[in-house]
């Protein structure tokens, strides 16, 4: 197997069926986790910038001259954005020194939200996916794992403000 398609299909996940989009994604919160054990937040971050630009560069590898811009198998890019999307939890449970599994609403709310962004593509994850190249299929993602993570964030605020008050 060739390093670009192992990157662009994270080891092989995105082959799984149904639904390859959501295996990527589930394996990168695995990813998160096991990232945040051994770093925090900061090895988390780092791995992200890393993984966005192997991953830019595998996917451009990977659709050289094919007419699909995005296969299905390529989850790369939803590791990053699940990244992105879970980041809030991995920084909150840093800053209070809590146990991420105690953070489990958080986990919810990433991989549901992102996945609801991913896939129906609203404004600028949409624009972005539009693009028909590597970096709109990266892209589209990071941009739904900010909108996902302004959505943790927001749930988190309501939850300590509102619920608990």
């Amino acid at each position: 197997m060739k390093t670009s398609h192992l990157i662009a299909t994270v080891g092989g996940t995105g082959h799984l069926k149904p639904a390859s989009g959501t295996w990527g994604s589930a394996a990168g919160l695995v990813l998160a986790w096991g990232l945040h054990a051994l770093g925090g937040p900061a090895l988390l971050i780092a791995a992200l910038v890393f993984v966005w630009f192997a991953g830019l560069w595998s996917v451009k590898a990977e659709t050289l001259g094919k007419a699909d811009h995005d296969p299905s198998e390529i989850v790369v890019d939803e590791v990053v954005g699940i990244w992105i999307a879970f980041l809030p939890v991995s920084i909150g449970a840093a800053h209070v020194g809590a146990p991420l599994t105690a953070l489990w609403p958080g986990w919810a709310a990433a991989f549901l939200g992102f996945r609801l962004f991913d896939i129906w593509k609203p404004w600028l994850v949409g624009r972005a996916d539009r693009r028909n190249d590597a970096l709109g299929v990266m892209l589209d993602d990071v941009i739904a794992g900010i909108f996902t993570a302004i959505l943790v964030i927001a749930l988190a605020a309501f939850s300590h403000l509102v619920l608990m008050a």
